[in-house]
């Protein structure tokens, strides 16, 4: 995988850089602000952008906005965003823009084999999002459509949201596979959503149903 990363913290960037080399990837740009990495992806069409939120040179939502610049411009480039903090302004945009598309906090990092799993998975076309941002999307507005939902449907329709399978829910739940089968059943079928087999469209799903329920 050819990687570009876009971070202000050298410390922060440089750490990145070895995670992803040690694990076989080549790095094959690092730079500190949105307008640079803008630059290098027209440069090199990497196969991941991984994206701090806030650059300079106003430090709000620059790498977002440079995100949702190079997935329109670049669909070929998946995009791996970073955040201090949840910020949400852009991100049901980018998800539903189509596959390729993460949002994680910056904790994460520290479990390497779980953020070499998401960039590999949105480098793939899939989906990662940080369950702090699928909590801070479906609550508290949604606290009352969602209130139908199990506590346990309620932990696997989060990991829905992150872009993982029933398999990969499973192993992280210690479930079977048929238990969280019916769990995803019974989710879609409370929040009328349709079932499908293709991880990224369940995706889109439930941040789709999440979006209506804001307005």
């Amino acid at each position: 995988m050819r990687i570009v990363i876009a971070e202000d913290t050298v410390l922060l960037r440089e750490g990145l850089a070895g995670l992803l080399e040690d694990a076989g990837h080549e790095v094959v740009a690092r730079v500190g602000d949105a307008e640079a990495l803008l630059a290098v992806v027209a440069e090199h069409e990497p196969d991941l952008a991984v994206v701090d939120v806030r650059m300079p040179p106003d430090y709000s939502d620059e790498g977002m906005r440079a995100a949702a610049e190079i997935r329109r411009g670049h669909p070929g480039t998946a995009v791996l965003v970073l955040s201090q903090h949840v910020e949400t302004r852009h991100a049901l945009e980018l998800v539903a823009s189509g596959g390729g598309f993460g949002y994680l906090l910056k904790h994460r990092v520290l479990d390497v084999d779980d953020f070499l799993d998401a960039a590999r998975r949105v480098s793939e076309g899939g989906s990662a999002l940080d369950p702090a941002v699928v909590a801070t999307l479906v609550s508290p507005r949604q606290e009352d459509a969602l209130g139908e939902l199990t506590p346990r449907e309620q932990e696997v329709l989060g990991l829905m949201a992150e872009g993982r399978t029933n398999s990969a829910i499973a192993k992280r739940l210690w479930l079977t596979e048929r238990t969280v089968e019916t769990h995803v059943r019974s989710i879609l079928g409370k929040l009328g959503l349709p079932i499908s087999g293709d991880d990224h469209r369940r995706v889109l799903a439930v941040l789709t149903y999440l979006r209506a329920s804001a307005v």
